[in-house]
Parts: structure tokens; sequence; C-alpha cells
């Protein structure tokens, strides 16, 4: 009954002109937040405000954010017009929007930074931001170019990003991607011939030509402690010889544009010669 009143109040209580939008996960919230001016924010995910997955938590702080794991009642009360979720929001819970008199926006396409442009243009269009959209793209591509230049000076290095779930993310995937933008061989891909997320092939693994760990954190030995018990990381001379890097926990996984600042602190922390 709740969830139909919130339909109906939805309905009548926004301005046909207004634009509200409520982002369920942490890219739209980046998107939104580079894009949006703050009237149209209505809502951010749970993880907006929380600088370990969201490189815009800076920005989210006046902003109310949804309820985790909530269902359409906790989305709906803010009144939104527009929902930005992705194809690993919860299916009930998109089946509840769509029920509703609100338009849903699901992005299923995000590993690569051209995928990220498409998608920050679709949210754009939305926000009627589309000349901002493009100035954030161009921009963006300025500093890749940028990047790509003087990641030319200097050879490729072989990488590998463990997993504690016994999973490595090989082609396919948004950390294949920061490996193309930093002058980094990702060994997964390369060696193991892993596409998407795959178990990873334990035995294998250890003949791998591997220069660097990448690990998520900001402390470097609490991080290495993550794996050095476990096989094969164990037994890897790359591990051994702490042949680690850190990087910030949003970076890996980010399907925004935001990437772009990942791939500057990737490669310079892989080539610090270069900076």
């Amino acid at each position: 009954m709740i969830y139909f009143f919130l339909c109906a109040l939805t309905t009548l209580c926004v301005d046909a002109n207004t634009i509200r939008v409520v982002s369920q996960t942490v890219g739209s919230d980046e998107m939104l937040l580079a894009l949006a001016s703050p009237d149209q924010i209505a809502a951010l995910s749970p993880l907006a405000k929380n600088s370990v997955f969201c490189a815009r938590s800076n920005q989210a702080s006046p902003y109310p954010i949804i309820s985790a794991n909530g269902d359409a009642e906790s989305i709906l009360k803010f009144n939104p017009t527009l929902v930005l979720c992705a194809d690993f929001t919860r299916p009930e819970l998109i089946s509840q929007l769509k029920k509703s008199k609100v338009k849903v926006i699901i992005f299923d396409h995000y590993s690569t930074i051209d995928e990220a442009y498409v998608n920050l243009r679709t949210l754009a269009k939305e926000l009627n931001e589309e000349k901002k959209a493009e100035m954030l793209i161009n921009e963006s591509r300025r500093r890749i170019n940028s990047l790509k230049t003087l990641l030319a000076k200097s050879p490729v290095v072989k990488v590998l990003m463990p997993s504690t779930f016994g999973v490595l993310a090989g082609q396919d995937t948004t950390f294949q991607d920061l490996c193309e933008h930093t002058g980094a061989d990702n060994v997964a891909s390369s060696y193991g011939h892993i596409v998407g997320f795959q178990k990873q092939p334990s035995e294998a693994m250890i003949s791998w030509p591997i220069d660097y760990i990448i690990l998520e954190g900001s402390d470097y030995n609490q991080a290495l402690a993550t794996i050095q018990g476990l096989p094969p990381y164990s037994v890897m001379e790359s591990v051994k010889q702490n042949r680690v890097v850190l990087i910030p926990g949003w970076i890996a996984g980010c399907i925004s544009i935001d990437r772009v600042k990942g791939y500057e602190i990737l490669a310079k922390a892989l080539h610090p010669e270069l900076f």
C-alpha cells in the first residue's frame, strides 16, 4: 500500500519541468555529480560519501543518500523523475521502479572509457547538459592523449591485481581498460587468457612474469598482508620481493570518466621516472 501511495505522490508532487534524479550506484553518482546542478540531485547511493569507493565523495556531502539494500519505497520517497541503475542492480528493485511512473536508466556497458563517454552523454541528455558533457569528454581525451605521449617514453610493465575471492580480472573489465591506459600489461589477460572475471589458475600463475602486483588501499603493509599467506601469491617472486603498487580503492572498478584520474594515479605509480 505504501509503495503505491508513493508512486502516486511522486506523480502528483513533481512539476512537469522538474528534474530530480536518484542515483542507485557509485558509478552513476560520479556521473551525476559531474553533470547535474544541485537542485537536480535528489539522492545518491549509500557509498557516495565513502572516499574508498567514490571518486567524487568530497562533492557528495550536501546530498541525502538512499538506504543500503532498500526497496523502491526508499527511492520513491525522494520524489525522483529519474532513477539511475546498473545491470548489477537487484532485478526486483528495477521491476518495482518500472511499475511506478518514474523513468529508469540502466547502465550496462561500462568496461571502457568510450563506453563511459556514451553513458555520460546519455545522462547529459536527460539533464539538458549536453554541452557540459562534451566539455568533460574533450578534457578527458586531452588528458589521456598527454598521458599516452608521456608513457611512450617508458617500456610496458607486466602487472597483476590479486583478489582474496580467488578470481582475476581479465579482458573486457575496467581493470583491463586501466592497464591499457597506464603502460601496463594485465598478465591475467595476456598470459592467462582470462575474459571478464574468472577463477584464478593458481598453478599457472606462478610462472607468469610479473613486474608489479597492484593492490588497493592506503597502508602498504596492511594491503600486502591480505595476500602474503594465500596461494599462489605466497610463493610468487613479485610478492616475496615486495614489488607492490597501491592504488585508492575506487580506481580499479571505476565506471565513470573519473577513471581518467585513476589512469594518471596508476601511471605515476608504475612509471615514476616520467613524472
